[in-house]
């Protein structure tokens, strides 16, 4: 299968390859970080570095299970490194799995001439203690699942003259998990693939490393959240509904549930900010699913609940290409996202159709009361250009594609 060359990353990367920071590559399983560690290996040989200067570990597989202490991976690179020349070039994946793995690290950082890289698949990987090992001595990479552009790079190999509608409507329902092209997008191929990955990620990140016992209950949290994808709520409107279904269930458990999902990157949270008293509000956030296509596979309806899907979809590119994300309040009115990326920011509201004036009045007029002068926008299906009074509108194929929002 041909490798994208996720260049929007690698750009990110490249400034810190053969430095001594420990390049950390964090994101969901099967997002695509192994991947990302070849592409770094092709660019490290391209710039004359000899494969033989590589050492890779993947923890995951099962003949490096004796390595998952700080001691045993520590004597054992030691005893690797005897025999090659040069700079040595580390690479570990899925990390977590090893105990004490920072110390191993650092102390792999201080002693020798090193270039380390690392994956994990939960957020908390780079919190806590390795912050005080590591402190200031890594950089943190997230890797999200493919961006309509690189699955319309995939797609088109795998079937050529698809226009870029048909690929869109393709990317609704399978969206970005890269080895759905290994199985060529086949329907149902994708959906057992893309249900047996969630329960893998609820099983193995959420339950076991979290020490779970009702399982019945997260997965009924998760189910509520696929259902209400970019919908506010709070944890006692969730409790409440909970308790119709015969669960009493305290709002700090569900807080707490919620706080698992997004450390294992199946959910992310976006705060609400009030835009005229300028603070972040305390109650009623939103969540996104970190791919749409898994929602399709667990929960379905995806084409039925198309404005949310949507609205998960901007989210995710909003968060690939570096912003800060918060929704906006003023007033009675709500602006689906505010972005903010250093010192920039950008407005942006997501519909399915500007079918009536209504929706038109409602989609333009949250802007109504903003006096500033950065970019906003309205995205929709609708194909024509509807902008109006200095606000952009952009068909959502065109949005996702832009090379700049500006």
């Amino acid at each position: 299968m041909a490798m994208i060359k996720r260049e929007l990353y690698m750009k990110r990367i490249r400034p810190f390859m053969k430095t001594d920071l420990v390049k950390a590559i964090i994101g969901m399983h099967r997002c695509g970080k192994s991947v990302m560690l070849e592409l770094i290996k092709q660019e490290l040989m391209e710039s004359g570095v000899n494969s033989s200067q590589f050492i890779s570990i993947n923890f995951e597989d099962m003949s490096y299970s004796h390595l998952q202490s700080a001691e045993s991976l520590h004597e054992e690179i030691k005893k690797r490194v005897q025999s090659i020349e040069g700079k040595v070039y580390l690479f570990f994946d899925e990390i977590q799995e090893v105990k004490d793995w920072e110390k191993c690290i650092n102390s792999l950082r201080v002693s020798l001439d090193c270039d380390i890289y690392i994956t994990g698949s939960n957020a908390k990987l780079l919190s806590g203690e390795l912050a005080t090992y590591l402190g200031g001595r890594y950089v943190e990479f997230v890797i999200y699942p493919f961006s309509f552009a690189e699955f319309i790079e995939l797609y088109q190999s795998i079937v050529p003259d698809e226009s870029i509608q048909n690929c869109f409507q393709k990317y609704i329902l399978s969206g970005g998990m890269p080895y759905l092209a290994n199985i060529r997008y086949d329907t149902e191929a994708s959906k057992q693939y893309l249900f047996d990955l969630f329960n893998s990620v609820q099983l193995k990140d959420i339950v076991k490393r979290n020490k779970i016992r009702d399982v019945d209950l997260l997965e009924r949290i998760i189910a509520y959240v696929m259902a209400n994808i970019g919908n506010t709520f709070s944890a006692t409107s969730l409790s409440k509904f909970l308790k119709n279904e015969k669960r009493s269930v305290a709002p700090e458990t569900i807080l707490n549930y919620l706080k698992y999902c997004c450390d294992s990157y199946l959910f992310y949270k976006v705060k609400r900010e009030d835009l005229q008293g300028k603070q972040i509000l305390a109650t009623k956030e939103k969540y996104y699913i970190v791919d749409h296509g898994i929602r399709q596979a667990v929960f379905g309806g995806n084409m039925r609940d198309i404005n949310l899907i949507l609205e998960n979809i901007v989210f995710m590119e909003l968060l690939r290409r570096g912003y800060d994300v918060t929704v906006g309040k003023v007033n009675d009115k709500e602006i689906d996202f505010v972005c903010t990326k250093q010192g920039e920011k950008l407005y942006v509201q997501v519909a399915y159709l500007l079918a009536s004036e209504e929706t038109i009045a409602r989609e333009f007029g949250v802007y109504d009361e903003i006096c500033d002068n950065y970019p906003k926008y309205v995205v929709s299906m609708d194909e024509f250009d509807m902008s109006r009074n200095g606000i952009k509108h952009r068909n959502i194929r065109d949005f996702l594609l832009m090379e700049e929002w500006y």
